[in-house]
């Protein structure tokens, strides 16, 4: 089949033509197993590129700075990529359903390449964070689409036994991100970083283009520009507060409430003008399906402490147990290794029984009991007993992270499949920006606290202690032994508080779990399965 509109009108003697591979269809265009794994390989390479982004540029970040400069700027070159993604996501999943799945997924794949290989020839900062941006607009694209994809040519019922392989790309990107990153650093320079995702997006192209042929519906459409532009600075206005807020600013400067008051009427404009729009980026009408509107809310909550334990999981490994950037990446493994068996246990599962309630409801409980034991841990803490609790923590995410998604895409029509996976990625991400910004300034402050504790009355020790920079994990590993041990003992109990904070937002994750409708999962006849081409 071909992924370009289809006109269907009739010949010109007034008789309907005959059926024709190339016609579109008004519903799922579900594949075999075999061609299924064909179109797996190009959304995995597809998504690696978006998973990796998000682990394998913090170890390279300081040898940047010393080589393009501008260390005031060093949180922008990660915030500008994320900015853009998030802002950028509800868009390509509407774009995808009016235009068609596979052209827009390879423009999303595109841009990114192009930002990625601007981005390793950045000659200075500024360029850097442009760049950053532009790889942001199509990892936007990535994730979601991919997702989409998979709801459109695999039945939703079966969609569970292939969540292992896109839990396979999360565990690869999160130990290969950083080993990657440290390799290239240390060896062929950090621009490697960037120029490793051409061959892997090419031959995601490659797959895609040969592999990935889906039906379009011609339809009359019209772009929600108003819409578009509502979102976009919508969200990049409460994601700039979020990142300037306690930074550059305080929380309750009049420049960060500006910030904030202009998200809140842009997201108010932007729902009153989706109610009224002939093609909405995201349709109102959703919200009133119970399982979606309940599945985003379980995504925006656990989205809070889940992005903020994969990222603050190897700032322990890093600053307290001394590992370096590399056997921190290593030291995930246990956590990896969670993910990948309890996603393909419960899409094993999923498939057998059609059911997917259970699931979000015990990886939510699990993610409960891992964050309590995370936030035991000292500098006294044996690396078995944190492998442990970061392997429970994995098991709960593998449990969540894919089965919201098919229970989303089972509630909605066909014709809003894209639209309806991108809100998931959308509403997740934004819970993880709002959760990351929390859990940094949880970390900045009790860091502060403790570091007053444990250097009270030992004078000049104690100031410059308490002024240590909670990002400048490295030099904690060349202070004298005395002051070593009350700064590493700080930055445990902090990071404890940290994954403590965590507990109340996937307690309300665990409402939204517990009042999820279940429909059941939709199948296929397996001799109904379309002929391979």
């Amino acid at each position: 089949m071909s992924d370009s509109p289809v006109d269907t009108a009739t010949e010109p003697t007034g008789t309907p033509p005959e059926p024709s591979p190339e016609a579109p269809a008004d519903g799922p265009n579900y594949l075999s197993h075999k061609q299924i794994m064909v179109v797996m390989g190009g959304l995995m390479a597809g998504m690696l590129l978006a998973a990796l982004d998000q682990s394998i540029v913090g170890t390279a970040l300081p040898t940047i700075v010393s080589q393009l400069g501008g260390i005031d700027k060093l949180s922008w070159v990660v915030t500008a990529y994320l900015l853009t993604s998030t802002a950028a996501t509800p868009l390509w999943g509407k774009i995808s359903d009016l235009y068609g799945r596979r052209i827009i997924f390879q423009s999303a794949i595109v841009i990114f390449l192009i930002g990625s290989a601007l981005a390793g020839l950045s000659q200075n900062m500024g360029e850097l964070i442009g760049f950053r941006a532009i790889q942001g607009i199509g990892g936007g694209g990535l994730m979601s689409l991919a997702f989409a994809i998979i709801g459109d040519v695999i039945p939703p019922r079966e969609r569970g036994r292939y969540q292992g392989l896109m839990g396979a790309v999360f565990g690869l990107s999160s130990v290969a991100g950083p080993l990657l990153g440290g390799w290239f650093t240390d060896s062929i320079g950090w621009r490697w970083i960037f120029y490793i995702n051409l061959p892997i997006g090419l031959g995601a192209l490659v797959v895609c283009s040969f592999a990935l042929k889906l039906p379009v519906n011609r339809r009359e459409h019209s772009i929600d520009y108003l819409g578009s532009a509502a979102i976009v600075t919508g969200v990049t206005s409460l994601l700039l507060y979020l990142n300037w807020a306690g930074t550059s600013y305080g929380w309750a400067s009049w420049q960060g409430l500006l910030l904030l008051g202009a998200s809140i009427l842009l997201t108010a404009g932007f729902i009153l003008i989706e109610r009224r729009a002939a093609e909405p980026i995201l349709p109102m009408r959703l919200f009133r399906n119970p399982i979606f509107s309940v599945g985003n809310g379980f995504g925006f909550f656990a989205g809070f402490a889940m992005f903020g334990g994969i990222i603050y999981l190897p700032v322990y490994l890093q600053a307290v147990q001394g590992m370096s950037a590399t056997k921190s990446g290593l030291g995930m493994l246990p956590a990896v290794a969670g993910i990948m068996a309890t996603a393909i246990t419960s899409g094993r599962l999923m498939a057998k029984t059609g059911k997917y309630k259970i699931y979000p409801i015990v990886g939510a409980v699990v993610i409960i009991g891992s964050l309590l034991l995370l936030s035991t841990l000292s500098n006294s803490t044996a690396y078995w007993q944190v492998a442990l609790y970061a392997f429970a923590f994995g098991a709960g995410l593998g449990l969540t992270m894919q089965t919201m998604v098919t229970a989303i895409q089972n509630s909605v029509d066909f014709r809003d499949m894209g639209v309806a996976t991108a809100s998931a990625t959308f509403f997740r991400q934004i819970g993880a920006s709002i959760g990351t910004a929390i859990f940094g300034t949880v970390l900045t402050s009790r860091l502060a606290h403790y570091m007053k504790q444990e250097f009270a009355g030992s004078g000049g020790a104690g100031g410059g202690g308490a002024k240590l920079d909670a990002n400048n994990v490295q030099a904690i590993q060349h202070l004298p032994a005395a002051v070593k041990g009350h700064v590493t003992n700080a930055f445990a109990h902090s990071i404890g508080d940290l994954f403590l904070t965590g507990v109340p937002f996937i307690a309300i994750a665990l409402v939204f779990a517990l009042v999820l409708k279940e429909k059941p999962l939709a199948t296929m006849d397996p001799s109904a399965a379309p002929p391979a081409h």
